[in-house]
């Protein structure tokens, strides 16, 4: 963790320097390389990772209520680091968000972590122009023969549409480099968020909120914008699928059960806090906890109330969602056998 060194300038400057710190500022380290419990006497504080976009939302409502506090100290990293927070000889989380497909891979035995449940329930909206219609469950077989450009294919919002596609009996075809379409079949063409545009040559896309909400305002006075065509969550099932969770170290979990009980409480009032205010005090809640030198990509012009809600924030303790984590599991091996792995009942917090 870092450090922070202070020029030795009295008692009271001091006490200002120290009052001055954020609730995302890190903590300085001790010998405790676990991390557990009081350590000489002195509280020990906790550290909490996310990964940046969406997910980080999760954390708004613990940073918030946390305040001056300093149990936990709060860090958003890139999303391609996040796993290496959690692995390795000496994982530097206590607590972190992560994608379940990572959590069940890294973490399924429940040894080295536990899920306390799931943050996120899915945030993948569909594009499209002109006149084409809405996907709902009632007209999903109308994508036979369309071909829809999809935001991380290989990951988990891919196999996910892959999976409710399955569900419906509709064959999928991956469009390869040649773009050969099937007219029998839904046909997935991976796309980068960044490429997402109405002139990408797809029928529909399927797109993550923030990107889903941009696009649609920076296409409005274009001759062919971009409108909302739909929810993978809605198709899905009731409630979304299980995007993202939060996983506590096991040796915290059995040495201070009020920090976990702490962070539980902060996660259970996400879902109300998130309703009750702007994306702009949502940036500005989180503004701290950003690795130094990151861009945030969650920023006052693409948070809005909408954009918020769209992120599906909501806490499911582990026990309430195990058969719902387990089966969505089943549903992106079915898709992918070297995606993600099943998990062993340790993986989930029981308290």
């Amino acid at each position: 963790m870092k450090k922070q060194f202070f020029a030795a300038a009295g008692a009271l400057m001091m006490s200002a320097a120290l009052l001055a710190f954020a609730a995302c500022t890190t903590q300085p380290d001790d010998s405790d390389d676990d991390h557990d419990g009081d350590v000489g006497g002195e509280t020990r504080t906790y550290s909490v990772y996310a990964p940046a976009g969406a997910p980080a939302l999760a954390l708004a409502n613990a940073v918030k209520e946390q305040g001056d506090g300093t149990q936990f100290a709060f860090h958003i990293v890139a999303s391609d680091t996040i796993t290496a927070q959690v692995t390795g000889a000496e994982p530097a989380a206590d607590f972190c968000v992560l994608p379940v497909n990572a959590a069940a891979k890294l973490l399924g035995s429940g040894e080295a972590y536990q899920m306390l449940g799931t943050v996120t329930n899915g945030n993948m909206y569909f594009l499209t122009t002109g006149e084409n219609a809405a996907i709902t469950s009632e007209n999903i077989s109308s994508l036979v023969g369309k071909t829809v450009g999809v935001v991380q294919l290989t990951n988990v919002p891919g196999l996910t549409l892959q999976a409710v596609l399955a569900e419906y009996d509709l064959d999928v075809n991956i469009v390869g480099n040649d773009g050969t379409t099937d007219a029998a079949a839904v046909n997935l063409k991976a796309f980068d968020a960044a490429n997402v545009t109405p002139a990408g040559g797809c029928d529909y896309y399927l797109c993550p909120e923030p990107a889903a909400t941009t696009k649609i305002g920076g296409t409005a006075t274009s001759a062919n914008p971009f409108k909302m065509a739909g929810s993978l969550q809605e198709l899905y099932g009731e409630g979304g699928y299980p995007q993202a969770v939060m996983v506590a170290r096991k040796s915290v979990i059995d040495s201070d059960g009020a920090a976990v009980g702490a962070m539980i409480s902060y996660m259970e009032g996400s879902d109300e806090y998130l309703a009750s205010v702007t994306g702009e005090e949502v940036v500005g809640v989180l503004a701290d906890c950003y690795t130094e030198g990151m861009t945030p990509s969650l920023n006052a012009k693409n948070l809005n109330e909408t954009v918020i809600a769209n992120c599906s924030v909501r806490f499911t303790a582990a026990q309430d969602c195990k058969e719902t984590v387990n089966a969505f599991l089943a549903q992106l091996i079915a898709v992918n056998p070297n995606f993600t792995s099943a998990v062993s009942d340790a993986f989930y917090y029981a308290g």
